[in-house]
């Protein structure tokens, strides 16, 4: 079993051990065999396409491992962008081959993670990546704020109809001045990068109306590594504020952190300057 990265986006970013091994295997799995066949013709290539995608896998997987290992098969699996198992199917399908003894090898190919990560100017030493945000507003906050404090650069994928959404969320989680990149249509014509603050990020994909097309990734600075003395307090207050108000969000900071109520009530004031 190959599992065979394939171009993000230009054609041309294939590689040549992946025609070669697209080009010798008895089957291709492809999450969307339309989709596939687009890369497959342009260099000229037949093999038999079968489906394999999220809405079968689970049925498919054993059956495939098993069907190449008595058949002394190989078999190419390929996703409609990039690396297969990656926000993509393949995990059960890897699984069935190892219980079945049956050999798994990776074909390198484009990523569309560490392409936005090394455009986005943020830190590339240590990173997380996230996968696609919840697409609710209560569970993508959430998810953002059990990431809060995470100090490596964070990477996710989001659907392009959400990054407005998803992009506020960020800045109300992590704070405005938190730096981060939306980078769409990576390696494509019209590819962009919208780099700065979260808040000056949100404010260009919203004057652009192209910044809702086409795929996107978003890239998010780490947490300072060294708190402030009074993060846990603001940390409190930004999560109560959401769901309280100014004067009962400081009563029960005061009471849970033993802070200062002058302190607080002025530090909820920074968050949310707006009258209760």
């Amino acid at each position: 079993m190959y599992l065979v990265g394939t171009p993000i986006g230009n054609l041309e970013d294939v590689t040549l051990r992946a025609l070669s091994v697209l080009r010798q295997v008895d089957v291709v799995l492809a999450e969307d065999t339309r989709n596939s066949k687009k890369l497959l013709d342009r260099y000229g290539l037949s093999p038999p396409l079968e489906a394999f995608h999220q809405h079968n896998e689970a049925q498919r997987a054993r059956d495939v491992a098993t069907r190449l290992f008595e058949s002394r098969l190989a078999a190419a699996l390929i996703s409609d962008a990039g690396t297969p198992l990656i926000s993509d199917p393949g995990y059960l399908l890897v699984q069935a081959c190892h219980a079945q003894d049956v050999p798994v090898r990776y074909i390198p190919g484009a990523s569309a993670i560490l392409g936005a990560l090394t455009l986005s100017g943020l830190p590339c030493d240590r990173f997380t990546f996230e996968g696609f945000l919840p697409a609710r507003h209560a569970a993508r906050i959430a998810c953002l704020e059990k990431l809060d404090a995470e100090t490596r650069t964070m990477v996710f994928f989001e659907a392009p109809h959400r990054v407005r959404a998803a992009l506020a969320d960020l800045r109300d989680v992590f704070g405005g001045e938190r730096r981060a990149a939306v980078v769409r249509e990576l390696t494509k014509l019209h590819e962009t990068v919208y780099r700065g603050s979260l808040e000056e990020v949100l404010r260009a994909v919203a004057e652009d109306q192209n910044a809702s097309r086409g795929e996107i990734v978003l890239v998010v600075g780490g947490a300072d590594a060294a708190p402030r003395a009074d993060e846990l307090p603001r940390r409190i207050l930004k999560g109560l504020l959401r769901h309280v108000s100014r004067r009962d969000a400081v009563e029960i900071a005061a009471e849970v952190t033993g802070g200062s109520r002058n302190s607080l009530y002025a530090m909820a004031l920074e968050m949310s300057p707006s009258d209760e």
